[in-house]
C-alpha cells in the first residue's frame, strides 16, 4: 500500500502563489504516475494536473496551463504542484492521487475506474 500526504495549502490573495507538496510512503515502487485533482464547494472533483513517475512528462488540464506546474522528486517520492497567478475559482480541496498502471496522460480521462490511491486533501484558498 502506498500513502500520500498533502502539505502547503493556505490562503492567498489574487494574483499570489503557493506550493503544494506530495510526499508518498510505504510501496511507492508501484507508482505509475501521479497527480493533483481538486473539488470546490457544490462541485465535482475536477483533474488539475499529472506527471509520469519515470519520464516526468507534465500534463494539465486546460483551466491551469501556464499557470500551474506539477515536479517530482523521485528520490523523495515527492510531487509538487507550483501554483502562480491565482485566482478566486482555484479555491477547493486539492487532493493527491497515485495510480499504479494508468498512464499519466489518462489521469484526467474520466473512468469509472478511481485511482488507486489518494491523500487527505489540502484546502487552498484565493481572495479576491
Amino acid at each position: 500500500q502506498v500513502q500520500l500526504v498533502e502539505s502547503g495549502g493556505g490562503l492567498v490573495q489574487a494574483g499570489g502563489s503557493l506550493r503544494l507538496s506530495c510526499a508518498a510512503s510505504g510501496r511507492t515502487f508501484t507508482i505509475n504516475a501521479m497527480g493533483w485533482f481538486r473539488q470546490a464547494p457544490g462541485k465535482e472533483r475536477e483533474f488539475v494536473a499529472a506527471i509520469s513517475w519515470s519520464d516526468g512528462i507534465p500534463y494539465y488540464a486546460d483551466s491551469v496551463k501556464g499557470r500551474f506546474t506539477i515536479s517530482r522528486d523521485n528520490a523523495k517520492n515527492t510531487v509538487v504542484l507550483q501554483m502562480n497567478s491565482l485566482k478566486p475559482e482555484d479555491t477547493a480541496v486539492y487532493y493527491c492521487a497515485g495510480d499504479k498502471y494508468r498512464a499519466a496522460q489518462n489521469m484526467g480521462v474520466p473512468s469509472p475506474k478511481s485511482h488507486d490511491y489518494w491523500g487527505q486533501g489540502t484546502q487552498v484558498t484565493v481572495a479576491s
